[in-house]
């Protein structure tokens, strides 16, 4: 997979691919992440990549030409199956999205500023609109990387146990179950004993049981999900 970003301030993506799970990722060629300054796209001498809003109101908006001139600059050589663009009025992110996405093989994502895009933006590039949440950032940069990690690590080969994806929060539409390591009994609380029978059969039934249960309590939106599917 590659990812292209589009930023205004590209620094912020030192760290989060940086370390962990996306650096190996990144160092074993299974993703390329390539970070674009938008303001090296900008005609004015200055280098702005915003303007004031038509109509008035307060804050700037971000321009069309740069984001054009980027867009268009890399579609040269490339075949791209989504732009996104990450902004709060976007549909939210959820782990259906991102199984999806994970099987694209080049995606654009535009991290928003100010207050948002040109809408023409939106209409002439965008093939997708995604927020992570019901809240404003200063930037789309922090949602974009929430948005690739998501992705990245549904990659065959991200993960030394490829099965550990499968069993996320969300995958079924459940939460994932209670975890625990050793020791078995810390401050006189103790491990369930299932867990350390060796039946596996009895395990993952536990494990079933204990994720519909915490579903249920925790977020009944999704467990009504789970079980319209489950009938």
């Amino acid at each position: 997979m590659r990812i292209d970003i589009i930023s205004c301030v590209p620094a912020l993506f030192d760290s989060p691919f940086g370390h962990s799970i996306l650096k190996r990722a990144i160092q074993k060629g299974l993703v390329e992440i390539h970070v674009h300054d938008l303001r090296d796209f900008s005609n004015h001498k200055q280098k702005s990549i915003d303007d004031y809003s038509f109509g008035g109101g307060a804050g700037m908006v971000m321009a069309i030409e740069p984001i054009a001139n980027c867009i268009r600059h890399l579609q040269t050589s490339i075949n791209y199956d989504a732009i996104i663009y990450m902004t709060p009025d976007g549909a939210t992110l959820n782990q259906s999205m991102a199984n999806s996405l994970s099987l694209f093989q080049n995606i654009i994502v535009l991290c928003g500023h100010y207050k948002g895009v040109d809408e023409r933006v939106r209409q002439k590039f965008i093939t997708h609109e995604i927020s992570i949440g019901d809240y404003v950032l200063s930037g789309g940069e922090l949602a974009a990387a929430v948005l690739c990690d998501s992705l990245i690590r549904l990659i065959p080969g991200v993960l030394s146990d490829e099965t550990s994806a499968l069993t996320d929060s969300f995958q079924d539409n459940l939460l994932a179950p209670p975890v625990y390591t050793r020791p078995s009994i810390w401050e006189e609380m103790e491990v369930p004993a299932v867990l350390l029978s060796g039946h596996e059969l009895n395990i993952e039934q536990w494990r079933l049981e204990q994720s519909i249960e915490r579903t249920k309590v925790r977020r009944p939106d999704i467990y009504n999900k789970w079980k319209e599917s489950s009938e």
